[in-house]
């Protein structure tokens, strides 16, 4: 079944039965502190006869069964960013609950990852490409399968490049370890910037690194 490119610019997906759609509105890593945004996310789903909510893996509330004529009235109504679940883009920005919420922590997950989803969410890149950031090393973001990950240690972070969890599982490389929160930044900009004009259409970091060379690919950043 051919996607109508329209449908996709709407941040729709097509279902199983091909004949409804899912949205997902943008919630920067899954954290509301607006219990409104719930209540209204139910109301709308509601309203135009969707068939369920799902609580998605990239910390979206995914809102599922939507008849294609009912697609920009929900939109309207919600009023809210769309969640890049689709294209050659920065997909999610994964946050774990960090030194904001959990009593295991020991960086500041949250701040950083609410700011590397602000400047990256939806960018184009070669392929599709996921962000993990946890705030220790039990990794509840699952950083060491994401294109980029960062786990937060008592020394700074470990950043890790090239992992993926999809149909060719791979475990992300350690690019460098002890960074302080305030150089992450501009590392990941190094990071991200390097893929961009490195990688070839399609291929994710980690096929990129594979056919570079790790240490290339390191030297060249870190340089």
């Amino acid at each position: 079944m051919e996607v109508k490119k329209d449908i996709l610019e709407k941040g729709a997906i097509v279902q199983r039965d091909k004949n409804t759609y899912a949205i997902a509105p943008h919630i920067p890593g899954g954290i509301i502190s607006d219990f409104n945004v719930l209540r209204k996310i139910a109301d709308v789903a509601e309203k135009h006869g969707a068939q369920a909510l799902k609580l998605t893996s990239a910390q979206r509330i995914a809102i599922v069964g939507i008849e294609e004529d009912k697609i920009d009235g929900v939109w309207e109504d919600l009023d809210m960013d769309k969640g890049h679940a689709v294209g050659l883009c920065v997909r999610s920005v994964k946050i774990c609950p960090a030194t904001h919420f959990c009593k295991r922590a020991v960086q500041d997950a949250v701040t950083l990852g609410l700011e590397l989803d602000k400047q990256y969410h939806g960018m184009m890149l070669p392929s599709k490409f996921k962000i993990g950031v946890s705030g220790c090393m039990n990794s509840c973001s699952e950083s060491a399968v994401k294109d980029l990950g960062l786990i937060g240690t008592r020394k700074g972070y470990t950043v890790m490049i090239g992992g993926s969890a999809g149909l060719k599982p791979r475990l992300a490389d350690v690019l460098i370890e002890d960074v302080p929160q305030e150089d992450v930044l501009s590392l990941v900009d190094k990071v991200v910037t390097y893929y961009k004009e490195n990688g070839k259409s399609y291929e994710r970091m980690g096929t990129m690194i594979q056919r570079l060379g790790l240490e290339t690919v390191k030297q060249a950043i870190l340089a």
